[in-house]
């Protein structure tokens, strides 16, 4: 792709004429302005994060904190440089450490705080703006269901409405077919489904809808090929037309499902 282009396709991203707008009226100062377009912004915070404070700007995907192998503090540390710049912070696979702290930092800037137990996170500040776009997130067992969570969370924090169904596995199919009407006929761009074992939900799933299905393999099968590895095979075998994310990657399904949505909400809003 010609720099040019590229340029382009960032710039957009970022909407840069908005940020023009403001400048003009004097919404904004010149230096704000320099700093919201600043395509290499981010925050060095001591010696442990260069926090990527322009990443929702720039690619639609807001910057998250993995609280996993963090210290509550350094958690903590992050998430408040987020919510300076951006008056938000989303902190995935959260411990039962990092609740209170997080809840007092919540407390100590006057923002609200939404707890996800089930999906293992945590967002402070205000909830994104709905976008229009619209995906359905299916687990084919229980097991799955935190993994499915994770990904409803983020797509909820990208803007975007979402329906859920849960334990419609293979093992008793039946209980499928009605819920995937009713998430056809509410209208969705995208589906994430979750299923761990032997991982063939999303298969079937793909060869029955007419909307981008994205597989998400889940750790819960045991012995041979346990620990996701059948399920994630399984999905990169699917002779339905299938995207695979990584093995219990809730986070990246949910974000590409919302990516998918939200560019088909624009489409429908630029044609009417």
């Amino acid at each position: 792709m010609h720099k040019n282009n590229l340029y382009a396709i960032v710039f957009e991203s970022m909407e840069l004429s908005d940020v023009l707008k403001k400048l003009k009226s004097n919404e904004i100062s010149l230096e704000e302005a320099e700093r919201q377009l600043r395509i290499t912004n981010f925050e060095l915070l001591s010696d442990i994060a260069r926090v990527d404070v322009h990443r929702a700007k720039r690619i639609g995907i807001p910057e998250a904190v993995i609280a996993d192998c963090k210290t509550c503090d350094e958690v903590a540390s992050i998430a408040r440089v987020l919510l300076k710049n951006e008056g938000r912070a989303i902190i995935t696979r959260v411990k039962d450490d990092d609740y209170p702290v997080l809840n007092s930092l919540a407390k100590e800037l006057g923002a609200k705080i939404r707890l996800e137990k089930r999906a293992k996170i945590i967002v402070i500040g205000e909830p994104a703006a709905k976008t229009g776009g619209i995906i359905g997130v299916i687990s084919a067992g229980t097991a799955d269901i935190p993994v499915a969570e994770e990904a409803k969370v983020i797509a909820e924090e990208m803007g975007c409405s979402v329906t859920s169904i849960y334990d419609v596995g293979v093992a008793g199919i039946h209980r499928l077919f009605p819920e995937l009407t009713r998430l056809v006929e509410a209208g969705v761009d995208a589906i994430v489904v979750a299923a761990g074992r032997e991982g063939t939900l999303p298969a079937i799933v793909s060869g029955l809808v007419g909307v981008p299905v994205i597989g998400v393999p889940v750790s819960t099968g045991y012995g041979a090929g346990g620990k996701g590895e059948a399920a994630l095979l399984s999905m990169l075998q699917s002779c339905s037309v299938l995207a695979v994310v990584n093995i219990d990657a809730g986070f990246v399904a949910g974000a590409f499902a919302a990516r998918i949505a939200n560019l088909a909400s624009k489409n429908r809003e630029k044609n009417g």
